[in-house]
């Protein structure tokens, strides 16, 4: 399903914010099934200039950390949690990493549900540069009250 949400669509339901808001735009979201957002890596990301000094790669974890956003404003959109609850990521399996992500590159995060309980939710995510995988994961989201 082509549905388009802005980054001000995504604030309003993420509680990130810069410079932990690792995803600019929903491309596609099938509500309770799966999610595609992009997130523009540019050189002025706060991370480039530790990570490596004139060899910028973004950090893995924060690869995986664009996918959980992701997977959290699919269940957001999903309604599977209450409107003030915080998502938590209780664990990470198979995660896997195959190139590395550069200044310019455009990431894209797909996450498809697997399973949905009361409490908690299983994903997978894949994220793509240039239509090849760079990236996989599967995580367990815990559902919580806002701190």
């Amino acid at each position: 399903m082509e549905t388009q949400y802005s980054i001000q669509d995504i604030m309003a339901h993420l509680p990130h914010r810069f410079p932990m808001l690792l995803i600019d735009k929903i491309l596609e979201i099938e509500p309770g099934k799966r999610i595609k957002a992009l997130k523009n890596v540019t050189i002025n990301e706060p991370f480039f200039q530790g990570h490596f000094p004139g060899k910028p790669i973004m950090p893995g974890v924060l690869i995986l950390e664009a996918m959980a956003q992701a997977g959290g404003f699919l269940i957001f959109e999903s309604s599977l949690q209450e409107p003030d609850d915080l998502i938590y990521i209780m664990g990470m399996d198979k995660v896997r990493f195959r190139q590395p992500v550069l200044p310019g590159d455009q990431l894209i995060s797909e996450v498809k549900i697997i399973r949905a309980r009361t409490k908690a939710i299983k994903m997978s995510g894949i994220t793509y540069v240039n239509q090849k995988k760079i990236a996989e994961a599967e995580f367990l989201a815990s559902l919580g009250a806002t701190i």
